[in-house]
């Protein structure tokens, strides 16, 4: 058995929680590869908001394994406030060994530094996302395997605050006592241990077992910290070949690869977004498609489908087909647009490209509609819904396999 996987196509707050809900239905285990508790999924199932920013969204089949992978950087003081939200855990949600803390100095750090970049802030959310990540690549992280052993932990801990003393003070981090360390340590072991298990090999046992397994990123593609609009892009790599790393399987693993993506454009936090509305059309889409961060509560930057964009993310991840999300949204608007070409210095070019501030959109303009809110097949969409629709499997070269018409579970149109 191959295991299937989700992935954003776009900067993030695709929708990517209301699909991996909705097929989770038909999978034993639903496994999150990367990123942290700044990216968050919001499910609505018979009216009622369930948000995510660890917990995979599996949780919500009662007989799905849920598996954080090596992947993912864990605050455990996160992950513990969000348990809360559920009774049943046991046996159903497990934690990579191998996957590194966040921990609160990492988050002074994060907010300390993005104060000190001024106008050239990157817009992180100041969740420590980045510090940890860092000291993973240098060496001087902790993983989640270690709360086995508080002790050599703490021991570790104050090392590093030791040997960090006068970057820490300079940047104006508080560094805790010894005694406060153990403290903190001793509630993350007692409330994580039961869950802390070598997930490699369990993913590898399920895929041996013939079990449907699938995987699921945070954030987009084009967020990517590789492939993204660097530097304003978060700390991994969103894209479908991070699952591999980020859960110990082998591109030989993965089966069927699914693209999320938005009728229209979103993003949060700085950086060029060549598609972006600062008119009427844009405070529109964000008030009608309910644009705020599920984490931050931050309102996103809202703009028109970007099919180049779109067209890249899609080759770059190996996309078998894309779910479109939140076509209601653009419901009353009497003109859509579609980003099909970009201009730069005068010359037109279908291709994405590196530095996206040099960028002007040219728009290919469609006529609007109205009434396919809650709609569940595609011939009784509106014709115009329906001519949008297959003009964005036309420019992107990729086959659009869903389309989801409102938040909730039901209201989605199988292809």
């Amino acid at each position: 058995m191959k295991a299937d996987l989700i992935v954003g196509i776009q900067w993030g707050d695709e929708g990517k929680g209301k699909i991996v809900d909705r097929l989770a239905q038909n999978y034993d285990a639903v496994a999150r590869y990367q990123g942290g508790h700044n990216a968050g999924h919001t499910i609505v199932v018979d009216g009622k908001k369930i948000a995510l920013h660890l917990i995979p969204s599996g949780v919500l089949n009662k007989s799905a394994v849920n598996i954080i992978g090596n992947g993912v950087v864990v605050s455990p003081e996160a992950l513990i406030k969000e348990m809360k939200q559920f009774d049943d855990l046991k046996g159903r949600l497990f934690i990579s060994e191998k996957a590194h803390m966040i921990l609160s100095h990492h988050i002074a750090i994060d907010q300390a530094k993005e104060r000190l970049r001024g106008a050239k802030a990157i817009g992180t959310t100041g969740r420590g996302i980045g510090p940890a990540y860092s000291s993973k690549v240098e060496r001087s992280g902790h993983r989640i395997g270690e709360l086995r052993d508080i002790e050599r932990l703490s021991e570790s801990l104050k090392e590093y605050f030791e040997i960090n003393k006068p970057v820490l003070e300079t940047l104006g981090v508080e560094i805790p006592s010894f005694g406060k360390i153990k403290e903190e340590l001793k509630i993350y072991q007692e409330s994580l241990l039961p869950y802390i298990a070598d997930t490699t090999k369990m993913v590898w046992d399920l895929l041996r077992e013939n079990k449907k397994v699938l995987l699921e990123g945070a954030q987009g593609t084009l967020l990517d910290i590789d492939h993204g609009t660097y530097p304003y892009v978060t700390s991994s790599n969103t894209i479908s070949a991070g699952a591999c790393s980020g859960l110990g399987l082998s591109p030989k693993d993965i089966g069927k690869i699914v693209g999320i993506a938005k009728a229209y454009c979103t993003r949060v936090g700085n950086g060029p977004f060549p598609t972006e509305d600062f008119g009427e059309d844009g405070k529109k889409l964000r008030d009608r498609g309910h644009e705020f961060g599920t984490t931050t509560g931050r309102e996103r930057r809202c703009g028109w489908f970007d099919a180049v964009a779109c067209r890249y993310a899609c080759r770059l991840n190996g996309c078998d087909e894309l779910s479109i999300m939140k076509l209601d949204v653009l419901d009353g608007f009497e003109k859509v647009k579609i980003c099909v070409a970009y201009e730069i210095d005068g010359e037109i070019s279908e291709d994405f490209v590196f530095d996206l501030s040099k960028v002007k959109p040219v728009y290919e303009e469609m006529d609007g509609w109205d009434r396919s809110e809650g709609v569940s097949k595609f011939e009784n969409l509106p014709k115009n819904a329906q001519k949008y629709i297959k003009r964005i499997e036309e420019l992107t070269g990729t086959k659009i396999g869903m389309i989801s018409t409102s938040p909730d579970r039901k209201d989605t149109i199988l292809l």
